[in-house]
Parts: C-alpha cells; structure tokens; sequence
C-alpha cells in the first residue's frame, strides 16, 4: 500500500475534524451517517459537507448511499489520523518508503525531527478474519460487535506496552518510541528477517540464542505465539532482535504449552530444513526448550504486569465466577427438590 503523506501537509483543520468527526462515529456504526457526521464535527452548516466530497476524493473516506448517506475511514485516512498526532507530539519529520508489509501490519521507514531513521508499523487487523484474530487475541472479551480500527488501535496499543516493558528488561527488542492509534513508532532494526538468510556462519550458535530467548520469555510469563523466522531479525554480527509483539499471552493461558511448543517446533524445522543446521547433531545442544522446564525456572511475573491474555488473575476470576453460577444452579436445583417433595 502506498502511503500518499503529501496530502496531509494540506489538509485543513476542517477537513481533520470532519475525519475526526467520522473516526468518533465508527466507533458505534460501521458507517456514519452525514447527520451525525454534522453533529460530532460541529462545523457550520454545509462546511462538512464540503470537506466530506473532498476527503472523498483523496481517498481518506469510503461513501455508501446504498441505504443512507454515510461514511466510513479508509486505511490512509486512519493512517492521516494517527501520522497528524505523531507530527503535533514532535516524533514524525517525514515519511520514507514501505520497509515492511504483513498479513496484519505495513511497516514505513520515517525520520524523526533530529533526523534519526524510525520504523512506523501501522496496524491493519482487518486483513484478517475476526476468528483469526480471536484464536490468539482477546481484543474483544465479551463483545459481540466489534471495529476493525479499534481491534488494530488495541494491537498497537498491546505491541507498545509489551516492546517498552522487554526494552526495560534488557531484551532485545526495538526501542518503543511513541504510539497513536494503531500506529506504533520504535527504532529501525539494523538486520533482515531470519527468514531472507541462507547461510549463517554459525547456526548453532544464532539456534540457541532464539531457544534461549524464548525461554527467557516464557521464564517471565509470555509465550511470543508466533516465533519463527519472519519476527526474528539477525544483523551482520548474527546478533537477534525480537519483533511483532502483539499476540504474546500468558503461560497462565489454556493453550500456552501448545503456543509454546509449536514455535519451538516452528524454529526447529526452519533451522533444519532451510539452513541445513540439525540441533541432534550438534554436542553443544542440550536439546529443546520445554514448558514445564520454563515454568520450573520462573523468574518473573511480565504477564501479570502487563494484563497478557489468559494471565492468572483473570482465571481466577472466571474461576470464581464459574464457581458461583455452579452453586447458584446447585441451590435452585435442592429448592425444586424440597419443593416437588411438600408438593408430593
């Protein structure tokens, strides 16, 4: 996707209020109607009108008339949002090229106002299914309905908290610059991703320090739940950053050990079949991470601090709730019994 910022430098204050006003809107309606796009913006009579036709033509907005009037914001009109906030708070200069795109992110190289080389990854949770993001995602709780910009805000704003608070743990993980939206700023990783290297000098060596990384995580209370060789970057020296953080969950959750297990399993097999490397061969391994090994050696409670789905005081608490409703029915079902038997 093409991130067209030359617009915004010309954009005007109406024309954001009215984006604003749409933004505010979606946030109860999949597509607004121009009467409450009217009452949100608060703008003079026919002045949102103007700037709807022309937020229109730069693509910031999509129009249905199928049944009303109304709107709703495209991806780059989210991402003018969010880039508007970034450039007011002093962390956006400029805007380079695409660096990066994924089934759930674009990733844009950007400069900050000391000239400093950034990485800015915009959320894009709707390239997914919604039971694709719920398998590995809590974003909704108890929801029955649900936005796909507030779903990608939610994963930014998760990716953030979990690269600031691993940054203040000394793992190796970008630097979490600022966020807003669904966008999130952090510092350019000097690597490529694992997966674009066919040769390592030494695999065994770059094999154990993404085991040992997990297991790190996993000591403190996360499981990544997508470990493998597109979120693993490696530098000229073979040293590994850690990236995408957004589905990470408790080693409390139902499914830790299987999230757990399956990135093990994912590393092991490209380390196998696209480097040629076989752990069992090599006398320096001491074999594969496990879960209870993890768990035994915990060191940290990151999961807790950090609300990670499935972490163990929500447990506790649908524990206790469960446990309440089992007695409740306990105690209905005696009362129908005491009371079928003085009917008796």
């Amino acid at each position: 996707m093409k991130l067209d910022v030359n617009q915004l430098r010309y954009l005007s204050k109406d024309e954001f209020r009215t984006l604003q006003a749409v933004e505010m809107g979606q946030k109860n309606h999949e597509l607004v109607p121009v009467p409450l796009i009217n009452s949100i913006a608060g703008l003079k009579h026919g002045s949102a009108v103007r700037c709807l036709r022309s937020l229109l033509r730069s693509k910031l907005l999509h129009h249905d008339n199928s049944k009303l009037e109304a709107y709703r914001l495209t991806n780059m009109g989210y991402d003018f949002l969010a880039l508007n906030a970034l450039v007011k708070q002093g962390a956006v200069a400029a805007v380079g090229r695409q660096i990066g795109v994924g089934k759930e992110s674009d990733v844009f190289e950007v400069l900050s106002p000391e000239g400093v080389r950034l990485a800015l990854k915009l959320h894009r949770l709707g390239r997914t299914s919604f039971r694709a993001v719920a398998t590995k995602r809590d974003y909704l709780r108890n929801r029955t309905s649900f936005s796909w910009l507030y779903l990608s805000r939610l994963a930014a704003l998760k990716e953030f908290a979990f690269m600031k608070a691993l940054g203040e743990h000394d793992f190796p993980v970008p630097v979490a610059v600022a966020h807003n939206r669904h966008a999130v700023l952090m510092s350019l990783v000097d690597g490529i991703p694992l997966v674009q290297i066919k040769e390592l000098g030494h695999p065994g060596r770059v094999y154990r320090g993404c085991m040992g990384l997990m297991m790190r995580l996993a000591r403190l209370g996360l499981v990544h739940c997508d470990y493998n060789e597109f979120n693993l970057m490696v530098d000229d020296d073979e040293k590994v950053t850690l990236i995408d953080f957004p589905q990470m969950v408790s080693t409390s959750h139902l499914n830790a050990q299987e999230w757990f297990e399956h990135d093990a399993s994912c590393l092991h097999r490209f380390f196998t079949r696209k480097l040629g490397y076989i752990p069992e061969l090599d006398p320096k391994d001491t074999g594969p991470p496990t879960f209870q090994d993890a768990l035994a050696a915990a060191s940290g409670t990151l999961d807790v601090e950090l609300a990670a789905s499935g972490f163990q005081r929500t447990f506790q608490r649908q524990n206790a709730q469960a446990r309440a409703a089992k007695g409740a029915r306990k105690s209905a079902s005696r009362k129908g019994r005491r009371a079928v038997a003085a009917a008796i």
